[in-house]
């Protein structure tokens, strides 16, 4: 069976493991022959085992409840697995509507009507990421309009509203740096390996904000109010995975949020414009009462 094919059981698996409760073997098998997948039990014992293996996402069996269930706490990104699913499934589906019709393309409007620089950059970066190998390359800065050399120790590859960003070690300052690859030229792959340095947890950079840009401040907690007809769409796509909903009324949603505020989440606000109002931290509410000021002042 096709990779294509195999991707799909997992995708299955982790369905029916995530909105039941305790399948059974015997029920994740009928689940999977319902959609068409008339496979041996061995086939479905190896699906799972897989799906630790390769992913890191931990499938337990409690046989108190005869039944299986995710072991969130012990599983390696499960939210980027959850997305990788969602990736590989939707192209799926885009490849054997093609297959079926050339006219498919007619019907399907992507955002992007341009060609994002860097995408020929993936698999040299992740290449790279898992050899532990040094990267060099030129890079421009949008702020400075310069052009400058670097050499990284590359760690993560990070995905945000459609652009692709490099995260790794700076050689000269010894500090961590993101940059974007649609900026990225000259792109050389090292013979040279590096020692991974384990006391930073890349992905833990990102834990706590919306975007690209981290640092060094605490998760604070911050409350938004939604009119009622914004409010579902912060329920149906949340703003960040730590959203908590405090008020859900004919008049207002309110939510929660832990978050280190930043450039990215400013921007998501000014977006949603008057349907929705930051309640807190005050110094939060003031910086963005001051933003707006000055884009006022843009209008006079």
């Amino acid at each position: 069976m096709s990779k294509h094919g195999t991707i799909r059981r997992y995708t299955l698996i982790i369905e029916k493991l995530k909105f039941n409760q305790h399948p059974s073997f015997e029920e994740i098998k009928k689940h999977l022959f319902n959609v068409g997948f008339e496979i041996s039990n061995r086939t479905i014992q190896r699906d799972i085992e897989q799906i630790r293996f390769e992913f890191g996402i931990e499938i337990m069996y409690d046989r108190f409840k005869n039944g299986y269930y995710i072991d969130y706490e012990n599983s390696i990104n499960i939210e980027s697995f959850f997305k990788f699913l969602e990736i590989v499934n939707t192209a799926e589906l885009l490849t054997e509507s093609l297959s079926e019709s050339k006219d498919t393309l007619n019907y399907i409007l992507f955002e992007n009507q341009g060609n994002l620089k860097g995408l020929e950059h993936l698999k040299t970066l992740l290449q790279a990421i898992k050899e532990k190998r040094l990267i060099s390359f030129t890079h421009y800065n949008f702020g400075t309009e310069k052009i400058k050399q670097f050499t990284i120790e590359p760690y993560l590859l990070r995905e945000y509203q459609d652009r692709w960003y490099i995260v790794g070690i700076e050689k000269k300052l010894k500090s961590e740096r993101i940059f974007g690859i649609d900026r990225i030229d000259n792109l050389k792959l090292s013979d040279k390996t590096f020692k991974p340095n384990t006391k930073i947890d890349f992905i833990k950079l990102f834990e706590n904000i919306i975007g690209v840009r981290y640092s060094d401040a605490e998760a604070e907690k911050v409350v938004l109010s939604f009119t009622h007809t914004q409010g579902k769409y912060a329920k149906s796509l949340p703003l960040h995975k730590s959203q908590r909903v405090l008020i859900d009324t004919d008049d207002e949603l309110r939510v929660e949020l832990k978050i280190i505020p930043n450039y990215e989440f400013m921007q998501k606000i000014l977006m949603l414009g008057k349907t929705v109002t930051i309640m807190g931290p005050k110094w939060l509410v003031d910086n963005f009462k001051a933003d707006l000021k000055k884009m006022l002042e843009n209008y006079k």
